[in-house]
C-alpha cells in the first residue's frame, strides 16, 4: 500500500479535522512509499522505534508521537535522535492522539470500556467529540471490587481514593490517559465514579471533596488498547502485516 494512501484511509477513519489537538495528527514523518510491514505501540519512543527496525518495518503507528505544542522545535537530542532513526531506515511515522482516544469503537474510551464491561451512554462534554465519556455497570458493586476487575484487566492495580459516602458503585466516569480533571464533569453529572489514567495532587481532595470514587489506572495501561485495536483493523481490512509491540511503561 502508498504510504499517502495509508494516511488517507487513517485520516478518513479517525476524522482528525473534526477536533481541536495538541499535535499534528496522520504522518509526522515520511519514509518508504510501500506499506506492507506495520508496527504499532503506544509511544514513538526509541525503544519502539528499534522495535520497527529490528522487524523491518515500512510503518511505525503510534497514539503518542512527536511534535506536541509548547516544546521545543528543535532537532536535537533525544528527538533528533528518534528521527534520524526513522529516517535512515525508510520508516513512516504515523501518530493519532484526541482521534484515537475519542474514536466510538477503536478508541482508547471505547476499548476501556469494552475491558470493564461499561455500557457507554454518552459524553461528559457538551457535542459529538467528548473527549471523557460516562456509562454504567450492568449491576452496582462495591467500590473494592470495581477496583479488582480493574486491577485484572489492566494487570495494574490502580490508585483508588475512596470518600465518606456510599461505597457502591453503578454509574462511571472514565478518560484514558491524563484526564484526571474531568472529574469535576463526572461529579457534577452525580456519577458514582471516576477512571482516568494519571492523577494529580488536586485530584485527591476533588474526589473526597465531591463524594465521588477515584480510579488512577495508569497512563500507558489504559491506552494501550486503542492503538492495538486499529491495529487489528488494518490488518482485517487492508489485509496489512501489523503486529502491536508493548513497550512497557509504568505511569
Amino acid at each position: 500500500m502508498n504510504n499517502l494512501q495509508f494516511e488517507s484511509i487513517l485520516n478518513e477513519l479517525l476524522s482528525p479535522h473534526t477536533i481541536k489537538d495538541y499535535c499534528p495528527n496522520g504522518l509526522q514523518v515520511e519514509g518508504k512509499t510501500d506499506i506492507r510491514k506495520v508496527i504499532t505501540g503506544v509511544t514513538a519512543s526509541q525503544d519502539l522505534i528499534e522495535q520497527a527496525i529490528e522487524h523491518k518495518a515500512d510503518a511505525l503507528l503510534v497514539h503518542h508521537g512527536f511534535f506536541w505544542k509548547g516544546e521545543p522545535s528543535e532537532l536535537r537530542g533525544m528527538k533528533f535522535r528518534r528521527i534520524k532513526a526513522l529516517i535512515e531506515n525508510g520508516i513512516n511515522l504515523y501518530a493519532y492522539h484526541l482521534p484515537l482516544d475519542i474514536h466510538p469503537e477503536l478508541g482508547n474510551n471505547a476499548q476501556l470500556a469494552n475491558l470493564l464491561d461499561l455500557k457507554t451512554i454518552g459524553g461528559l462534554e457538551p457535542g459529538d467529540n467528548s473527549v471523557a465519556m460516562w456509562g454504567e455497570l450492568s449491576l452496582a458493586m462495591p467500590s473494592e471490587d470495581f477496583a479488582a476487575i480493574i486491577e485484572k484487566v489492566l494487570n495494574r492495580k490502580p490508585l483508588h481514593i475512596t470518600h465518606s459516602g456510599s461505597n457502591l458503585i453503578k454509574t462511571v466516569g472514565w478518560c484514558t490517559g491524563g484526564g484526571q480533571d474531568y472529574i469535576d464533569l463526572a461529579a457534577q453529572k452525580g456519577l458514582d465514579a471516576f477512571i482516568s489514567g494519571e492523577i494529580s495532587e488536586r485530584t485527591v481532595h476533588s474526589a473526597r471533596e465531591l463524594g465521588i470514587h477515584y480510579f488512577s489506572a495508569g497512563h500507558h495501561a489504559t491506552e494501550r488498547y486503542g492503538v492495538k485495536a486499529l491495529g487489528e483493523w488494518l490488518a482485517k481490512e487492508h489485509n496489512l502485516d501489523v503486529t502491536f509491540i508493548d513497550i512497557d511503561n509504568p505511569v
